[in-house]
């Protein structure tokens, strides 16, 4: 049986999702219910607060980053143990990737999607501001742009007052749409934000626990939380996700990636995707590709391998099975940015994971794999800068060949400079703050060989940041993918056994990648461990 869910949604971003979904998830749990949070999109950011709500890990929901025949399997793995789950949605209800080629009226990636998906009812955050009578004709265009879509409830946010509140309810009673609770302006609760968006919870600290505690105590005397829990209902039907059947698909199918891209009889390394399939870059993939949950390779047919991937990881690779390679993983205030389902992958293929803070602390001992995730580096560079000892230890594991997969903040850390404070060196790039925001899903080509991927493998990634870089070109790039405008662009750096770029990936949706870097971690510690 599913969770039973409900769905956290917006006419438009800025509504207060966040505000509401956390708040709703830490009330729901003060009142005895345990509570799987989820966050539509790839966002790294409000996952953290609803985690602190929560008391367990928040997890996404990105159809666009994993494919969405792992959506559903995703969310009955996060929930697996609780009553209920509760999933914040991005942007607008219907808002998703931009595709000029795309008819349906619920948009790839769109909370609609995930609604749909799940079989989970809408509560539709609305903030009031400006609003009167005419919030009806609002409700009921989202009430019946898709009849797929049940709009099950009307939260009122930021209501200025008693009168006001009465001239809204009526309002949603015209549409026949039930007001679940109404919050008053409370613009002492707004957690600090920065340049890309909210500070995350682990940056914040206390300061955090205590707004995540204040939006608890909002929600509990504003919104009635019977009324939430009875409204909850999911119909998504289907096997669980699980790390282990993942990775035996991963192997079985070729060893390709890419948001569930596998490779069928293809010589992907003669081809990263330019000359004849050139078109195909940055567009769909090529009829060479299938998406694993088709045919043999589907999430349910290979429910039954999940007992058999251990031999199956011994015979590949025996050291990772038995003895299990270290693979660290950066974290602390500057690198906060990371999917659980990432050190789940690892663990499942045999890894050791030991979570490391870059501030001040060294490399865990016998380190043969380094994972140097996004976050904010650039807020906390001077003090990046302070750990010489790890910078310089980074750069000489590097040069021996240990495998790093670094993405966006680990791109970053591993340039010479980072606003003129000394990084690793790893990567011959200087990196700055930058005027611009560069943001959306990119549909990228690996261009080189990695301990994660293969040349002409197609990935789908997501791009987020307000740094630049120039790299003078000691490095292959990473990947290729084409701009809206037909330009291709070649980001990213690949040298020894080093992966860093901006673009950010969800391990979920490449399994083989995972498999691929802790075979190579493996590699790495049988051939340098100590005599």
């Amino acid at each position: 049986m599913s969770t039973p869910a409900v769905v956290i949604a917006a006419p438009a971003s800025g509504s207060g999702k966040t505000t509401v979904a956390t708040g709703l998830i830490g009330a729901l749990r003060r009142a005895g219910h345990r509570v799987a949070p989820f966050k539509v999109g790839p966002d790294y950011i409000d996952p953290g607060y609803h985690g602190l709500a929560a008391g367990r890990p928040g997890r996404n929901l990105d159809p666009v980053l994993v494919g969405a025949e792992r959506v559903v399997p995703l969310f009955r793995h996060g929930s697996a143990g609780c009553d209920l789950a509760v999933v914040e949605g991005v942007m607008g209800l219907f808002d998703g990737r931009i595709d000029e080629h795309h008819t349906d009226p619920i948009a790839e990636g769109s909370t609609a999607q995930i609604a749909a998906m799940l079989g989970a009812p809408v509560i539709l955050v609305v903030d009031a501001r400006g609003h009167s009578q005419s919030l009806a004709a609002l409700l009921h265009g989202f009430a019946t742009y898709d009849s797929g879509i049940r709009l099950g409830g009307v939260i009122l946010n930021r209501v200025g007052s008693e009168r006001h509140e009465q001239v809204l309810r009526a309002a949603c009673a015209c549409v026949g749409l039930p007001v679940l609770g109404a919050l008053p302006r409370m613009p002492e609760l707004a957690v600090p934000s920065r340049h890309l968006g909210l500070i995350p919870a682990v940056e914040h600290g206390s300061a955090a626990q205590a707004a995540v505690e204040a939006m608890t105590d909002l929600v509990a005397a504003h919104i009635d939380l019977g009324e939430v829990a009875a409204l909850a209902a999911s119909t998504a039907q289907g096997e669980s996700w699980d790390p282990r059947t993942e990775l035996v698909a991963a192997v079985l199918g070729s060893g390709a990636s890419g948001s569930g891209l596998v490779a069928a009889g293809a010589d992907s390394a003669s081809d990263p995707g330019f000359g004849a399939s050139g078109a195909a870059l940055g567009g769909e993939a090529p009829s060479s590709f299938r998406p694993i949950g088709s045919s043999s390779d589907s999430l349910a047919s290979n429910a039954g391998l999940a007992s058999t991937v251990g031999p199956l990881a011994r015979d590949l690779d025996p050291l990772s099975a038995e003895a299990g390679a270290v693979v660290a993983i950066a974290g602390g205030p500057a690198f906060t940015f990371g999917y659980t389902e990432h050190r789940e992958l690892l663990a499942a293929a045999g890894a050791q994971v030991r979570v490391f803070d870059p501030l001040r602390e060294e490399l865990p001992s016998g380190t043969a794999g380094l994972v140097l995730p996004g976050g904010f580096p650039e807020e906390h560079a001077a003090e990046l800068a302070a750990n010489t000892g790890l910078l310089t230890e980074i750069a000489a594991l590097a040069g021996r060949g240990l495998p790093i997969h670094a993405e966006c903040a680990g791109l970053l850390y591993l340039t010479r400079t980072l606003d003129g404070h000394r990084m690793a060196g790893v990567i011959d790039a200087e990196a700055e703050f930058g005027p611009r925001l560069t943001l959306g899903y990119r549909d990228a080509v690996a261009l080189t060989d990695s301990p994660l991927w293969r040349a002409g493998e197609r990935v789908r990634g997501h791009e987020f940041h307000r740094t630049r870089l120039t790299i003078p070109g000691s490095a292959a790039p990473a990947w290729a993918w084409r701009s809206p405008s037909g330009e291709t662009i070649r980001e990213g750096a690949t040298l020894h056994q080093v992966h860093a770029s901006y673009l950010h990936t969800h391990p979920a949706g490449n399994p083989a990648a995972i498999s691929r870097f802790v075979s190579a971690a493996s590699d790495f510690a049988r051939t340098h461990a100590p005599a």
